[in-house]
C-alpha cells in the first residue's frame, strides 16, 4: 500500500479509506448482479450439470477453502494463526459445476478447522436453516 500511497503523493491513511471505500461499494452494488441468490430453477440446473459434466448426482456445488495469507492484525493473539505457521483468513467459496462462483465467504479466523468455518459462515447458517431457494430436502449440517 505504501508504494501506491507513493505513486499518488497521497497519505497511507488516504489510500487505506479510498480501498475501503471502493471494496465496500463493489460488494454493495456489483454483487447481487455478478453472484444474485440462486433460485429453484437455477439450484435445478446446478444439480443437472453436475450430473451431465461430473457424473455426480444430487449434487448443487463444489465447495472449498482456501487459506490467505495475512500480516497478523494488531492484538489479534493467535487468531489469525493456522497450522501452516502463518497469520491467515479463510476464503470459502461454493462453485458450479462449470467452477462459476455461486457463493464466497470470507470471514473466518486462521485458526478456525475446516467444519468450524463452514458451520460458523453466512453459507453454513444459510444451508442448514434452508435459506437457499434449495430444492434438496433439508438435513442438519453435520461436518
Amino acid at each position: 500500500m505504501k508504494t501506491i500511497s507513493f505513486s499518488y503523493r497521497l497519505g497511507l491513511s488516504t489510500v487505506y479509506q479510498i480501498i475501503i471505500e471502493v471494496c465496500y461499494a463493489i460488494i454493495e452494488i456489483v454483487m447481487l448482479e455478478v453472484m444474485p441468490v440462486p433460485t429453484e430453477q437455477k439450484w435445478k440446473e446446478i444439480a443437472s450439470e453436475f450430473w451431465t459434466c461430473w457424473d455426480f448426482p444430487n449434487c448443487f456445488g463444489a465447495i472449498d477453502g482456501k487459506h490467505v495469507t495475512i500480516q497478523a492484525p494488531p492484538n489479534s493473539g493467535s487468531q489469525y494463526f493456522c497450522y501452516k505457521k502463518t497469520f491467515s483468513i479463510v476464503l470459502l467459496a461454493l462453485v458450479d459445476a462449470h467452477y462459476n462462483f455461486i457463493a464466497v465467504d470470507m470471514e473466518s479466523f486462521g485458526k478456525n478447522s475446516d467444519g468450524g468455518i463452514m458451520a460458523h459462515s453466512k453459507l453454513g447458517k444459510a444451508l442448514d436453516q434452508n435459506k437457499l431457494n434449495s430444492v434438496l430436502p433439508r438435513v442438519p449440517l453435520y461436518i
